[in-house]
């Protein structure tokens, strides 16, 4: 088996539907004016976001944070960007090549937390 990378994201309820959609399989498309993906390197990152940010500023006020495996050879070809302490850790995915890393998702994507305000 092809050794692969636990990422997470935190997320919102609407991008939480889509993702259901395909059957927790993929991430949905970047909106408009979102020229990139960020998916997270670890849960002690991902869940601040989703509890501070996104449960704070959603319609429902929910913050979600999801947990799914990349094939690591794939990954290998961006760099990790550290965007504040050490912690802060995250890919910068061009949305053009969401559906080439969508490809590249082993297993489904799994609810790990969910936030309400």
């Amino acid at each position: 088996m092809e050794p692969t990378t636990a990422l997470y994201r935190p997320i919102g309820p609407n991008e939480l539907k889509l993702i259901a959609d395909s059957g927790y399989r993929e991430f949905p498309p970047r909106l408009p004016g979102q020229p990139i993906f960020y998916p997270v390197l670890n849960e002690e990152y991902a869940t601040p976001i989703a509890r501070d940010w996104n449960a704070k500023n959603s319609e429902a006020r929910i913050g979600i944070v999801t947990k799914f495996q990349v094939k690591t050879a794939y990954l290998a070809k961006f760099e990790i960007q550290t965007v504040g302490a050490r912690v802060h850790q995250e890919y910068w995915i061009p949305a053009d090549e969401l559906a080439e890393f969508n490809k590249n998702i082993v297993g489904l994507i799994e609810v790990i937390a969910e936030f309400r305000q």
